[in-house]
């Protein structure tokens, strides 16, 4: 699988309802401990002070990463995404042997 860097940030709708954020709020967190349990969402951050997110997602290609991984999420269709295929760098401490 390749990595992903993958911002994300997440805006809802004007005049969804709190029932409505909650539902999706909590059916995004199983969704992602599913990801991350098969390998897809590597590592994920909050910068501090901010609403958004930036993680490590791997799939096979981008192509799968939008539609089979990310699309799945439950807060999918109120994100922004950006997102930056890696590789890595011959430099990188915690290689070890791992391929990107």
């Amino acid at each position: 699988m390749r990595e992903f860097l993958v911002e994300i940030t997440t805006t809802v709708p004007e005049g969804t309802g709190q029932d409505e954020v909650d539902r999706r709020r909590t059916a995004e967190a199983v969704r992602a401990r599913e990801l991350a349990a098969t390998g897809h969402l590597a590592r994920l951050w909050r910068p501090v002070g901010e609403l958004r997110s930036i993680g490590v997602w791997c799939a096979a290609d981008e192509e799968e990463l939008h539609e089979k991984v990310l699309g799945t999420l439950p807060l999918r269709p109120w994100m922004t995404l950006t997102v930056t295929p890696l590789e890595s760098h011959p430099n990188d401490p915690g290689r070890s042997g791992r391929t990107a």
